[in-house]
């Protein structure tokens, strides 16, 4: 009888991870498939929960179709980068011009592109630790070695420029900051920012910001682009639909090239290698991003006071942290919670089997702590898009589990 060799994935992928979207969402799957009812706190899939894409925006996509059938310049359509490029200069990133944006199947396709185009075996990027998990897995893919700077909960998730110091090496190539932060809410002070600048500056790095988030800002907070406070380091920023315009399904992002450019030419030319190589980002998303940034910025009415995402935000806060044992910085930005279990109350040792107990028992769906790479199994996400009936009753069903979880592990 011949003996079939086992196909094993690339080596590449030993240590890549996306929990996010790992063998819990897969068990959920399966039970949704056997006939249950799940409800979903794992995912800022926004349509899923009732947020959809303005209408003017949908509108110029079918409008465009009849022009979308061919491949588009490979760094973007014209009007679209046109678009970005007035962006960023509200956003008030100077010498940004239309050669500098490259266009993506979403951000997440040009984040693994800007690793792809950078690192080599044995390169360092300092990425956040809680961190949204594709920059670790771009770097990890990539060939380079993420190194986790800590962001502080007692001050209120933001860096530890200490810790960031110590972290670098001689084989550190850049710095991965996600400003407004995922998972966190955090959003970051221009102090802080101008802090991590003069690291940079100081260590010859690149600074990758992931600024996905920066309309969606709860309390009358301000956002600040990272690359809008110097011009003598590199900075790519990476943006995009998916998020303030409720467009994930369009993968429409982009990166912008900014700041110290002329020593870096060689690698914006293997961007543009990388660019021409996939052809093109898809064209009919494209179409939505000049109405996008041009048109009515309806997200505000979403985060003011009054307005969905904004109320929801703090129904979901008040609920967790009424749990006895169960603490979490309120967010300032984004769509997601980072609560945290007292440890004395919660023994937590494997926090991946937590959630699929959770998942098991009370058929809610969150994400374990250490799937964003944070390094103790003491939190979760929650994603706070549900209707206030279904936060309700997911976090309801959360407290009973925890109740459970407590009596039955806790200390007495």
């Amino acid at each position: 009888m011949e003996i079939v060799p086992l196909i094993l994935k690339s080596t590449k992928l030993t240590s890549v991870c996306y929990d996010i979207r790992g063998p819990v969402m897969a068990r959920a799957k399966q039970m949704e498939e056997d006939g249950h009812r799940i409800i979903k706190l794992n995912i800022g899939n926004l349509a899923s929960f009732g947020f959809d894409a303005p209408e003017e925006i949908q509108q110029d996509v079918i409008h465009n179709l009849p022009n979308s059938s061919g491949y588009s310049d490979s760094k973007g359509l014209f009007a679209a980068r046109k678009a970005i490029m007035h962006y960023a200069q509200q956003k008030n990133i100077a010498g940004v011009g239309l050669e500098d944006i490259f266009i993506g199947n979403g951000a997440s396709e040009l984040i693994v592109m800007s690793m792809q185009g950078l690192l080599n075996t044995g390169d360092e990027v300092l990425v956040p630790a809680p961190d949204y998990p594709l920059w670790t897995a771009a770097v990890t893919l990539a060939g380079g070695t993420p190194r986790h700077y800590l962001c502080d909960e007692q001050a209120d998730w933001l860096p530890d420029i200490a810790d960031i110091s110590s972290k670098i090496t001689p084989n550190t190539r850049a710095i991965v900051l996600i400003n407004p932060n995922n998972p966190t809410g955090t959003i970051y002070p221009d102090s802080l920012l101008q802090e991590i600048i003069e690291v940079a500056r100081k260590n010859r790095l690149i600074v990758f910001a992931d600024e996905i988030y920066d309309k969606v800002l709860y309390d009358g907070v301000s956002h600040t682009s990272i690359a809008s406070l110097a011009d003598d380091v590199l900075f790519v920023t990476f943006n995009g639909l998916s998020k303030n315009y409720r467009a994930c399904g369009y993968r429409a992002g982009w990166m912008i090239v900014s700041g110290r450019k002329k020593h870096a030419q060689d690698y914006i030319d293997g961007l543009s290698i990388l660019a021409s190589m996939r052809l093109c980002s898809n064209v009919p998303g494209q179409f939505a991003i000049q109405t996008a940034l041009g048109g009515y910025q309806s997200i505000n009415d979403l985060v003011a006071p009054s307005g969905r995402l904004c109320k929801q935000r703090d129904l979901a806060y008040q609920l967790l942290t009424a749990i006895p044992g169960v603490t979490c910085v309120k967010p300032k930005a984004a769509l997601y919670m980072f609560p945290r279990l007292d440890s004395k109350m919660y023994p937590i040792h494997d926090d991946q089997k937590f959630i699929l107990e959770l998942l098991e028992t009370e058929k809610v769906l969150v994400v374990q702590g250490t799937g964003f790479n944070w390094p103790n199994p003491d939190h979760f996400r929650v994603v706070f898009l549900p209707n206030a009936d279904d936060l309700v009753e997911a976090i309801g069903r959360i407290a009973r589990f925890l109740e459970y979880y407590r009596k039955r592990y806790g200390q007495k």
